[in-house]
C-alpha cells in the first residue's frame, strides 16, 4: 500500500482543486480498497464530492510522489555509501521537487564510466585543475603545468597537461546543478525542433512530407508535431534535432562561472566551458529536452485518446432492436449476420455482390428473408471495402421501413480472431464473428468494445509512440468510468464489461458469469455473496453499479446502493405510500424533507442523488441514437470535388483536427481552424464523436489519399 504522509497531503492539495482534508480522505478511501468510481458515486460526504477526474488526479500524484522517494532514497543510500553525503547536500536532495533536479544533484556522485574527466584525475591532475578554476589573477596556469609534464603518464608537454585540467574543469561544470538547470531552462525557452529528410528517403518517406523542411520552438511545437517527427526520425526517414543559439548558451554557462575571462586562468576556464557545453552539456541536455517534449506529447497525446475513447464507449444506442449486421465484401461475399434485440447471434448466410445477376438475385432473396423472418428493423453495414456498394444494393431493394446505419468497423478483425472471440462462438468463422461484432456494436457500443483492446479501435493519435504503461492506465481509467457511469445489467453482460465494474475484475467477472448459467439469472443484490469470493468489500464496491432489470424490489434496478435501502425505506413509510408509487409521484417526492434523513454517514449530496435516482431509476447517460444518410452519388474519393457539401459524421479527434467520414471509405480532415468562425482550441471542445455534421470539400489530395474539408461555409 503506496504511503499517506502529512507531506504528500499538502502538496497534493496545493496541486490540485482539493482541500488538505478531501485529499486525506480521498488516499484514506484508496488505501481501503475503494475504487475510483464508488469514491466519487457513493463517499461524496467523505470527499467533499470531489469528481473523478480530481480523484484521479490525486492518485496519481501521489504515485509520482511515491516514485520520486523511492528514487531519492536510492540517491541517498549510493552517496552515503561513499561517504560523501553532508548535511548541506542531503538538505538538497530532500527538497528536491522534481526527478530533473534530484538526477543533476546525483550526477556527480553517480557511478560512471572511465571518462576524459576521470583519466585526468589519475594522472594526478586533480590540484592543478582546482587551482585553475579558483582563478586567482596572479596564478600562472602554463608555469604550474611544468610541474605535471610527464612523459610516462602521457603528458609529455604543458598543453597537455593543461588540456587534462580543463577536461576535470568541464566535468565538474557538467555536474553543477545550477547550470545544468539554467541551460535546461534555455532549452526549453528558446530551442527550436529542426527535423530534414534523410538523402534518398524522398519517396518512400512520403507521409513524412511536411516535415522533411520542419522548424518550429520547443515551446510551442504541439504534441501531435512532436510525435509525427519522432516517427520520422525512427522509421529513418527523418533527422531530427533541437537545436539552440550555441553561444548565447556557451555565454550563459560562462557567466556563472568565469570570474575574469582575460587572466591566464580565466581564458583556460573559458576554454573548459566551450568544451563542457559541446562535448557533454549541450548532447545531454539535448537529450533530456527530447525526454521532457516526449512526455508532455504523451501526456496530450492520450488526454486527446481519452476524450475520443470516452466519447465512443459512451456513443449513443440504438437498444433492443433487431439488426441485420453485414461484414461487406466483393470477392469472398459480404457476410451477413441477425441479432435480436438484446444481440443474441440467430443466423448467419453469406451473399454475392457485383458477380453476376444470378448471384445478385439470390443476395437480394435471402436479406428479404432475413428482414421478413426475424422482423429486421435496422441493418448495419461495415465501413470497410465495398461498404457504399452493399448499402446501395440493400437501399435499392426498397424494403419498407428498413433504416440503414454505416458502423465504424475499426478492430472488428481484432476481435474475430481474438481469445474472447472464440470464448463467446468457438463454432463460427472468423467472418461471422466480425459481422456479429458489427452489429452489436450499433446495440450497444459500450457492451461491444470493452471487449477490445483500445488501441485497436482507431481513435487515437499516435497511440504507439506513447508510453504504453501510462496509455493502459489512463484509457483503462476510462473504460472503468464509463461502464460504471453507464451501470451494468448482471443477468446479460459479458464476462469482459462485468471485469470493469468497480470492485470485480477478471475473476469475479468469471465468478458470476458460472454462478449465473450455473443458477439462472439473478433476482436481488443480496444474492451476490452467494457467489464463490464474492466478499462483503466487493459487494461494498460493486452492487450500486450492477442492475436487476425487473427486479422485486425495485432498487435492485436503480444506482441506489444496498446501504441506502434502509433510508429509502423509511422515506417510503413517512410518506404513506409504497416504494413504487414513492419512484412514480414527483408529488410526493417533492415533499420528502431531505434535511431530517441528514446523519453522521449520510448527507445531502447523496440524499439528492438518491432522488434524483428514485425520479429515474437506472436511467441511461448515453444520447439517443440518430440515423445519419450519406449523399447517394458519392461513392468514392474520385467522386469528390472541391465546394462539394456532404453530410457526415465524426470518427476521430486529434489536436489538429477532426476526421469526418463522409461515406468514401477514408475519412476527411477538418483541420482545426476550420471548425468555426471562432477560435477552437481542440476540436472537443466543439464536437463529439459520432456526431452528425455538414461539411464542405476543401481540397482532395490523391496520391497521399488527403480530404481536406471545413465547416465554414
Amino acid at each position: 500500500m503506496p504511503p499517506m504522509t502529512a507531506d504528500y497531503i499538502h502538496r497534493i492539495a496545493g496541486e490540485v482543486t482539493a482541500s488538505p482534508a478531501q485529499v486525506s480522505a480521498v488516499l484514506s478511501l484508496l488505501d481501503g480498497g475503494a475504487t475510483i468510481p464508488f469514491i466519487a458515486r457513493y463517499r461524496k460526504e467523505a470527499t467533499g464530492a470531489l469528481d473523478e477526474v480530481v480523484v484521479t488526479s490525486i492518485r496519481d500524484r501521489r504515485q509520482q510522489l511515491v516514485e520520486l522517494d523511492k528514487r531519492r532514497a536510492v540517491v541517498l543510500e549510493t552517496i552515503e555509501k561513499q561517504g560523501k553525503l553532508d548535511p548541506a547536500l542531503k538538505a538538497r536532495i530532500d527538497k528536491a521537487e522534481t526527478l530533473a533536479v534530484l538526477e543533476d544533484l546525483y550526477l556527480p556522485y553517480r557511478p560512471k564510466r572511465r571518462t576524459r574527466g576521470s583519466v585526468a584525475r589519475e594522472k594526478g591532475l586533480e590540484p592543478l585543475a582546482a587551482e585553475i578554476f579558483a582563478q586567482n589573477p596572479a596564478f600562472d596556469p602554463r608555469a604550474a603545468a611544468q610541474a605535471y609534464v610527464d612523459p610516462a603518464k602521457e603528458l609529455a608537454t604543458v598543453d597537455l597537461v593543461l588540456a587534462g585540467a580543463r577536461d576535470i574543469i568541464a566535468e565538474q561544470i557538467n555536474e553543477t546543478a545550477v547550470i545544468r538547470s539554467a541551460v535546461r531552462d534555455f532549452f526549453m525557452a528558446t530551442g527550436s525542433f529542426q527535423a530534414r529528410v534523410i538523402k534518398g528517403k524522398e519517396e518512400t518517406g512520403v507521409k513524412f512530407r511536411d516535415y522533411f523542411e520542419w522548424k518550429e520552438q520547443v515551446s510551442k511545437a504541439p504534441s501531435h508535431r512532436v510525435l509525427a517527427a519522432r516517427r520520422g526520425e525512427k522509421e529513418q526517414v527523418l533527422m531530427l534535432r533541437i537545436v539552440v543559439d550555441d553561444q548565447e548558451a556557451v555565454g550563459l554557462i560562462a557567466r556563472q562561472v568565469v570570474k575574469a575571462a582575460q587572466t591566464p586562468c580565466g581564458r583556460e576556464v573559458t576554454l573548459a566551458v566551450e568544451d563542457c557545453y559541446k562535448r557533454l552539456m549541450a548532447p545531454s541536455i539535448e537529450n533530456e529536452v527530447r525526454l521532457l517534449t516526449k512526455e508532455k506529447a504523451d501526456t496530450d497525446a492520450i488526454k486527446t485518446f481519452q476524450t475520443n475513447l470516452r466519447q465512443l464507449l459512451m456513443a449513443p444506442v440504438l437498444g433492443p432492436k433487431v439488426v441485420l449486421a453485414v461484414d461487406p465484401g466483393q470477392r469472398t461475399g459480404c457476410k451477413l449476420s441477425v441479432l435480436d434485440g438484446q444481440g443474441k447471434f440467430l443466423e448467419y448466410q453469406a451473399i454475392y455482390i457485383g458477380q453476376g445477376a444470378a448471384r445478385e438475385t439470390e443476395a437480394a432473396a435471402m436479406v428479404r428473408r432475413f428482414c421478413r423472418q426475424y422482423a429486421v428493423e435496422v441493418v448495419a453495414i461495415g465501413n470497410g471495402t465495398a461498404s457504399r456498394e452493399t448499402l446501395a444494393f440493400i437501399r435499392g431493394l426498397g424494403i419498407a421501413d428498413l433504416r440503414i446505419v454505416m458502423v465504424n468497423e475499426s478492430g472488428a478483425s481484432y476481435y474475430s480472431a481474438s481469445e474472447v472471440a472464440r470464448r463467446e462462438f468457438p463454432d463460427l468463422d472468423l467472418t461471422v464473428r466480425g459481422a456479429i461484432s458489427i452489429g452489436r456494436r450499433l446495440q450497444d457500443p459500450l457492451a461491444e468494445l470493452v471487449k477490445l483492446d483500445p488501441g485497436n479501435i482507431g481513435v487515437g493519435q499516435y497511440q504507439h509512440d506513447v508510453d504504453q504503461n501510462l496509455l493502459k492506465q489512463s484509457l483503462d481509467d476510462v473504460i472503468i468510468s464509463s461502464v460504471n457511469n453507464v451501470g451494468v445489467d448482471i443477468n446479460t453482460a459479458s464476462r469482459e464489461l462485468l471485469m470493469y465494474v468497480s470492485g470485480l475484475g477478471p475473476a469475479l467477472a468469471e465468478a458470476v458469469v458460472n454462478y449465473r448459467q450455473a443458477n439462472g439469472p439473478f433476482a436481488n443484490r443480496q444474492q451476490f455473496l452467494s457467489i464463490s469470493r464474492f466478499t462483503a468489500k466487493a459487494f461494498e464496491q460493486s452492487a450500486g453499479f450492477l442492475r436487476i432489470m425487473g427486479a422485486e424490489n425495485p432498487l435492485d434496478s436503480s444506482a441506489v446502493h444496498p446501504e441506502s435501502y434502509d433510508l429509502v425505506n423509511r422515506m417510503v413509510q413517512e410518506s404513506g405510500s409504497d416504494l413504487r408509487e414513492l419512484m412514480r409521484n414527483d408529488k410526493l417526492r417533492s415533499r420528502i424533507n431531505l434535511n431530517a434523513y441528514v446523519n453522521d454517514k449520510v448527507g445531502l449530496p447523496t440524499l439528492r442523488d438518491i432522488m434524483s435516482e428514485l425520479a429515474k431509476p437506472g436511467r441511461d447517460p448515453r444520447a439517443k441514437f440518430e440515423f445519419v444518410d450519406f449523399k447517394d452519388d458519392v461513392h468514392t474519393v474520385e467522386d469528390l470535388r472541391p465546394d462539394m457539401v456532404l453530410p457526415g459524421v465524426v470518427t476521430n479527434m486529434a489536436d489538429f483536427g477532426a476526421f469526418v467520414d463522409i461515406g468514401v471509405h477514408q475519412d476527411g480532415l477538418v483541420h482545426v481552424s476550420q471548425i468555426a468562425d471562432r477560435f477552437v482550441k481542440h476540436p472537443s471542445d466543439v464536437l463529439k464523436l459520432h456526431q452528425k455534421v455538414t461539411v464542405k470539400v476543401k481540397e482532395v489530395d490523391l496520391p497521399r489519399k488527403r480530404i481536406s474539408l471545413t465547416m465554414k461555409f
